[in-house]
């Protein structure tokens, strides 16, 4: 996928969900140029690929029918086979719900959100944002020296492998400072170890339940003050959208962890241990 196509894409998923509203409403770009840098959550950390979100405004409609309008959305995007990525049932009795979703295989994620315009009158204004997966850049045929791995290049660790116990123990740490539930796997997730040009590494990346947009920044930052407390060297690093992001480097055992505020609601989290070193993880 180049850039061109992520973007079609993305055009595409939010026409669909706006081609049958009623009321019609107008679409009102948001942001500046689509494509960002992009925050991996299937390899060691941030790279040189990038990703697109593309935001849009459903203006030109009463206040009232904001709530319609993420509604309408949500059918549209189910009738097209697209799968729903809440961890539970849509409050429709709220005035400003919000829906959460992804496509596939292509896996792009989107969501119909609700911002409010006036809480008393049940006014707010409907918007659409589709992201992309993340791709290569053009001219780049690796992401920051680590060649794309192929199918083999995944493989799952035994259990009573010290890295495994390692990787799993830290990101157990992780769960417990960010204080938030996980979600089911998501397709790239899980726990493989993973073979390029510095070795092999045992890497274990998931997800956390969706969360409103100042809980995943809370989040993040509860984990960014553990990994100091705990000795870690830690940096914030840049995100699409200014959502949050560390990376933190373990000082014994070379652990590298990343913990970022996701665009689809998520805050995500990878842990890679190199395949030697000591067996302990005492974080």
């Amino acid at each position: 996928m180049n850039e061109q196509q992520a973007i079609d894409r993305a055009e595409e998923i939010i026409h669909q969900a706006v081609e049958g509203m009623s009321p019609q409403p107008t679409l009102e770009r948001m942001g500046h140029a689509p494509v960002g840098a992009c925050i991996a959550r299937d390899d060691h950390g941030p790279d040189d690929r990038v990703a697109v979100t593309v935001i849009y405004k459903l203006t030109g409609v009463p206040g009232v029918e904001a709530q319609n309008l993420v509604r309408q959305a949500r059918d549209a995007w189910l009738k097209q086979g697209y799968k729903d990525n809440a961890s539970g049932e849509v409050d429709w009795s709220s005035s400003f719900p919000s829906v959460y979703m992804r496509t596939g295989p292509d896996d792009f994620w989107m969501d119909a959100v609700t911002g409010v315009m006036d809480r008393a009158k049940g006014e707010g204004v409907a918007s659409l944002k589709v992201s992309s997966p993340c791709f290569l850049p053009p001219g780049k045929s690796k992401a920051s020296g680590v060649t794309p791995a192929s199918p083999a290049a995944f493989e799952a660790p035994s259990a009573d492998d010290p890295a495994t116990r390692r990787a799993l123990a830290h990101s157990s740490r992780i769960y417990d400072a960010l204080q938030v539930g996980s979600a089911p796997t998501q397709p790239g997730e899980g726990l493989g170890t993973v073979r390029d040009e510095s070795g092999a590494s045992v890497h274990h990346a998931w997800s956390t339940e969706l969360l409103p947009e100042g809980e995943r920044a809370a989040a993040v930052a509860r984990a960014q003050t553990f990994f100091q407390s705990a000795g870690w060297t830690v940096r914030r690093v840049p995100a699409v959208e200014g959502t949050p992001a560390v990376v933190a480097g373990h000082p014994g055992d070379r652990t590298v962890a990343q913990v970022a505020a996701s665009t689809t609601g998520a805050v995500r989290v990878a842990v890679t241990t190199p395949a030697t070193g000591p067996a302990s993880a005492d974080a």
